[in-house]
């Protein structure tokens, strides 16, 4: 089961993946981070980690509040493994924002595979292009997959922040989410949820590769 929870000036998505005992992971934990704290503790959560799909400012802006709260460790791509000490890096220094800086990761991700986190099982995709420490996790029981800036509803991800590139972003979504079963729901960053199938059909961004 999973919630998407708008959060930030930039109402990013935020995910609440959880089972029937109440366990729970959190994905981007981008703002709000008081509110975002209360509705998991109105809904009796227990987060057992925070997983960073990468660390712009606007998927880090809670990350700390939300971290002190429930004592959980946070997962992020080795390749991003300093910016969230960086403001320039994640990107908060740039947008004439308060600048963002956080504890390092507890865990920093490299290898693709399967990843288990407590009670859950997903599989790691590195899909860099937006970000180079980019990744999203697939889970096959649910059938969705947590993109995060990757892959959107007729989008993809932007590439002119720091370490963006286009071509490997389009080489990631081919190579990596659109090889999951057409189906497979995508939660992305910002905006409604799609499907792979949908994308694959209705994405002129992909087009021609």
């Amino acid at each position: 089961m999973y919630t998407q929870i708008p959060l930030g000036p930039l109402q990013t998505n935020a995910y609440v993946l959880y089972n029937e005992e109440k366990e729970a992971v959190l994905f981007d934990p981008g703002g709000d981070g008081a509110a975002f704290v209360n509705w998991i503790r109105e809904q009796k959560l227990t987060p057992q980690a925070i997983l960073l799909t990468h660390a712009h400012f606007d998927h880090i802006g809670a990350l700390e509040e939300v971290r002190q709260a429930f004592a959980c460790p946070v997962y992020l791509h080795e390749a991003e493994k300093q910016w969230l000490l960086d403001p320039l890096k994640n990107g908060s220094a740039r947008m004439g924002r308060q600048p963002i800086k956080t504890k390092p990761a507890d865990h920093l991700l490299k290898d693709e595979g399967t990843l288990k986190v407590g009670s859950f099982s997903f599989k790691l995709f590195h899909t860099p292009g937006h970000s180079p420490g980019s990744v999203s996790y697939y889970v096959a029981d649910e059938n969705i997959v947590f993109s995060g800036d990757a892959l959107f509803q007729q989008g993809i991800g932007r590439t002119d922040l720091f370490g963006g590139n286009h071509e490997l972003l389009v080489q990631s979504i081919h190579n990596k989410l659109l090889t999951l079963p057409e189906e497979t729901i995508v939660a992305s960053g910002h905006g409604p949820l799609t499907t792979i199938g949908q994308e694959m059909d209705h994405n002129t961004f992909l087009n021609g590769y």
